[in-house]
């Protein structure tokens, strides 16, 4: 059994509420301000140290209590970590709007224990077939302002959520699909208590945003959000669940759900009958590489969260950076020892992921409508880029690569902003199948808008709002028709050096998914942590610009003091991540959720 350092609390002089600093919307949705700023569904709204959760049989975590618990619960019948990771969706749907639900999209990693194969599911959402490349840009063919798009129906893409369960239950799926909606069900129709989070974040994005039938279920008729513990029905999502629970994805994509949607978008959109009909998940190869004799998968394009994460093991491994040796496991309590001792590794760290930033932005797009010509991965290149890897001169900003190219063309610099508004659920079953699921509907709440008591997504932002750039070369993340918008979701599973399942992980957090995800895995296979202290550890790192330090805690001291003499920027950010943990050791099962946010991990 390994030895864990006792539990001694995660930095709780933390702010336990940080409502003041989110922005509110004052005025009517109609007449929202073109520069109004948007509620992440990040944002701070507490944090309470959460110990982890032991079991030797089956483990679920996820992002709210009420989820975590419907994972279990299907778990416990018998259910795959899929049944499970669908029965999920469905509460998170109901219970954390501001985040993911049927109106969105999903990235799904699955490990079969019995074949000891990895698979992928795409379910991200797609452009109308009407979209064109200047859809976001003004009159006078500049990009219009994020704050204008984000609530209106030009923001709203397919949607990826049914279709993506429905592919995953078919291929391994255990329990009737019907049963996987009733826990959902049963808490829409019935009502739920209204989180402290929830409520929070209501009020500071404020009715404004939303629209009529939004309004009326999540704000009095004073436009004053419901408060915690108020018990919250949603019987129009209830029938919605029904609906799909009887007819599958064409309940959802087909009649009268589909002409609910259209008719909610119907106010200046142009998403068609025929754009729903013709959606479809698909299987995709995950993406694997190689970090100190672990082999790590995760989400190929159109994520750009695999490729980018195994760049940075290429670029550690080249530049020569060492694992510490093995020793007893660092836990809860040791944040500030580790963050001191581990330094000139958080240097080496912030500089890989500069590098592999640059390119993540420049190649990576949707691969059905952008050959991928770049072969980012190629040792001999993440060789050389390692080259440029200088921990006592770090660079400011570092430069696109030349990697090797197969086919095709390059593409211009790109000009995404993406905003962070996503959930993740990880799970383990009885027979060792695993689940890592990244699950989204873009900004806080998507787009606002409302169809059959769900909320729809604002997903088409995460385009480059500029289709071409300053040389008139195209962005490979532009705007086309029927095409997935770029995405930094990232499911992710670790393979010990015997090739056995080590653990499933993933955030929530826009481009900052792939730096949580980063600081988890480095700190469970080069730094020992325990689950615990891997979710909660002060999040760091890079998006190819200074180092980003999490505000309110003993790293932005610690780490600012520390990489002072070499002039490297450090700058405080709030980096409310939601990792959701879970790994095997030693006969166990042990899971972690990140204590930034509700969630919690079940296990038995």
């Amino acid at each position: 059994m390994r030895q864990v350092y006792p539990f001694h609390g995660l930095l709780t002089a933390r702010l336990m509420m940080a409502t003041a600093a989110l922005f509110t919307c004052a005025s009517a949705r109609a007449q929202l301000s073109p520069d109004v700023a948007l509620v992440e569904p990040e944002a701070r709204t507490g944090f309470a140290a959460k110990p982890s959760t032991v079991a030797r049989r089956r483990m679920f975590v996820a992002a709210n209590p009420l989820a975590a618990d419907a994972g279990l619960e299907i778990l416990r019948e018998g259910g795959s970590a899929v049944d499970a990771a669908i029965a999920a969706q469905m509460v998170l749907c109901l219970v954390e709007p501001q985040s993911s639900g049927i109106g969105g999209g999903a990235f799904l990693l699955n490990w079969d224990a019995k074949s000891r194969t990895v698979s992928s599911i795409d379910g991200r959402e797609t452009a109308p077939k009407a979209a064109r490349p200047h859809r976001f840009l003004g009159a006078g063919g500049e990009p219009r302002l994020f704050g204008e798009l984000a609530p209106s129906p030009l923001s709203v893409g397919v949607p990826g959520v049914i279709a993506a369960m429905e592919l995953a239950h078919r291929r391994h799926g255990k329990l009737a699909w019907a049963r996987l909606f009733e826990r959902a069900i049963a808490l829409a129709s019935g009502g739920f208590a209204v989180s402290p989070r929830l409520s929070a974040l209501l009020a500071a994005q404020g009715a404004a945003y939303f629209n009529a039938e939004a309004r009326a279920l999540y704000f009095d008729e004073a436009g004053v959000a419901r408060k915690p513990g108020v018990v919250l029905k949603n019987p129009a999502l209830a029938a919605s669940l029904r609906v799909v629970a009887d007819q599958g994805s064409d309940g959802f994509y087909r009649g009268p759900m589909a002409g609910a949607i259209l008719g909610a978008l119907s106010a200046g959109g142009d998403m068609s009958g025929e754009d729903l009909a013709a959606y479809a998940a698909k299987v995709r190869e995950p993406v694997c590489a190689m970090y100190r004799q672990h082999r790590v998968c995760s989400m190929g394009p159109p994520s750009s969260g695999g490729i980018t994460m195994g760049m940075v093991f290429g670029l550690i491994e080249a530049h020569g950076a060492a694992a510490s040796a093995p020793e007893a496991v660092v836990g809860a309590g040791q944040e500030r020892r580790l963050l001191t001792e581990r330094a000139a590794d958080i240097a080496v760290l912030a500089e890989a992921e500069k590098l592999a930033y640059a390119d993540r932005d420049q190649f990576i797009a949707d691969p059905d409508f952008v050959p991928q010509t770049a072969d980012l991965l190629d040792l001999g290149y993440l060789a050389a880029r390692a080259k440029l890897i200088d921990p006592a001169r770090p660079m400011v900003k570092a430069p696109v690569g030349a990697p090797p190219l197969k086919t095709g063309q390059l593409f211009g610099s790109d000009a995404t902003v993406e905003q962070p508004g996503t959930s993740h659920l990880s799970a383990l079953d009885d027979e060792g199948n695993g689940v890592a699921m990244t699950t989204s509907v873009q900004t806080a709440f998507g787009s606002g808008i409302m169809a059959g008591g769900f909320l729809l997504n604002s997903q088409l932002t995460d385009f480059s709002f500029r289709p071409a750039d300053t040389t008139g070369a195209p962005i490979a993340n532009r705007v086309e028709g029927g095409k997935r918008p770029r995405s930094s979701m990232a499911p992710t599973m670790i393979f010990d050096p015997r090739g056995e399942l080590f653990a499933l992980l993933g955030s929530p957090g826009g481009n900052r998914i792939i730096l949580y995800n980063l600081k988890a895995i480095v700190c469970l296979i080069d730094w020992h942590c325990s689950v615990e202290l891997a979710a909660g550890l002060p999040n760091f790192g890079s998006r190819n610009g200074p180092l980003e330090v999490e505000s309110g805690t003993a790293a932005h001291v610690l780490l600012g003091a520390a990489f002072k003499a070499t002039g490297a920027s450090v700058a405080p950010a709030d980096m409310t991540s939601g990792l959701a943990i879970i790994e095997r050791h030693d006969g166990i099962i042990e899971g972690a959720a990140d204590p930034r946010r509700e969630g919690e991990a079940r296990g038995d």
